[in-house]
């Protein structure tokens, strides 16, 4: 457990540039394909977040290939939901896209004598949308810090109200803004809060809407809509902003090169927890489950679902820290 813990630490998204492996947008060749095992069989359940609710609705679908008489049950309402599932017991999965806090581990260190294994499964961008309408070219993340916050924790001198301080003219000058958050939740509200905020407290006039695909939906629908949410969820009637770390830095797009690179800002793994025993191996089914999702298939349906795949080093270490062959 402790040297998975620590290769999680050392493949977190600030040091993601130094894998051994690039992140990528393309499956990397060198993942195993996954086979059929025998003697799989009985149920697993998935509690957890909801952005990667169609990921892991897709890997079931993929799963139940292979094995046509495992049921697989998925639940996404918020990564928040996650620990305590898995804690009592009402989760074999328990997917986040954010990392479990110390209170959580510790609930559950206390039940089971040992934490939850993390195992990073794929990587999000968290996109900064706007109206498909909007001429916005970019924005820092003091910017965003000084829209959707009401500290301004990340330095920007003054709060911004309207679409005119950003440099828009015209007609855009005095228009304010509509704000579309997740709530609270969300493993996304905590990792923008952190991130995008700086620790932060959000506007009390924020929307908060109970699923990402209502943020985009919620901006595409408004002028002035502003919101975030995973990149996965883009869609024909929004723009995903540019971003840069402070008002001196490039701008860059929210895309697979990016991302491996360290270069955008707001780059995130995304997470499945399991209950395992530091002196037991995993019980068939979820053992099979966690290698197919390190598989090469497994990666394509990331790929599939518009996140970034992980390389075979990743998979290969991951799956050597579970004892998986």
């Amino acid at each position: 457990m402790k040297t998975l813990k620590n290769f999680v630490v050392a493949v977190s998204m600030a040091g993601m540039a130094s894998l051994s492996g690039p992140l990528m947008g393309d499956v990397d060749p060198n993942l195993p394909d996954y086979e059929r095992a025998s003697g799989v069989s009985g149920n697993l359940s998935s509690i957890g977040s909801d952005t990667l609710n169609n990921l892991m609705t897709l890997w079931a679908e993929a799963f139940s290939q292979f094995y046509p008489n495992v049921n697989v049950q998925i639940q996404g309402a918020g990564s928040s939901t996650a620990p305590p599932a898995l804690t009592e017991g009402t989760a074999t999965l328990a997917p986040m896209s954010r990392g479990m806090r110390q209170s959580e581990i510790q609930e559950f260190e206390a039940r089971f004598g040992y934490p939850p294994t993390e195992l990073p499964v794929a990587v999000d961008m968290l996109a900064v949308f706007v109206n498909k309408d909007n001429p916005i070219e970019a924005l820092s993340l003091p910017q965003i810090d000084a829209i959707f916050s009401a500290t301004r924790r990340c330095g920007y001198a003054e709060g911004i109200n309207r679409w005119g301080q950003l440099g828009l003219t015209g007609s855009w000058d005095n228009r304010d803004f509509a704000l579309y958050s997740r709530n609270a939740v969300s493993g996304t509200y905590g990792f923008f809060k952190d991130n995008a905020l700086c620790g932060g407290d959000f506007r009390a006039s924020i929307n908060e809407q109970p699923g990402s695909s209502s943020v985009v939906q919620g901006v595409s629908e408004s002028i002035n809509g502003i919101g975030y949410s995973g990149i996965g969820y883009s869609t024909s009637g929004v723009r995903a902003v540019p971003l840069a770390f402070d008002d001196s830095s490039e701008a860059v797009e929210p895309t697979p090169e990016n991302a491996s690179s360290g270069a955008y800002p707001l780059s995130r793994y995304l997470f499945i927890y399991i209950n395992k025993h530091p002196n037991r191996d995993l019980d068939p089914v979820t053992r099979e489950f966690i290698k197919m999702v390190y598989s090469k298939q497994g990666q394509e349906v990331v790929e599939r679902d518009g996140f970034v795949t992980l390389p075979a080093a990743v998979s290969e270490r991951v799956l050597q820290s579970l004892g998986i062959n």
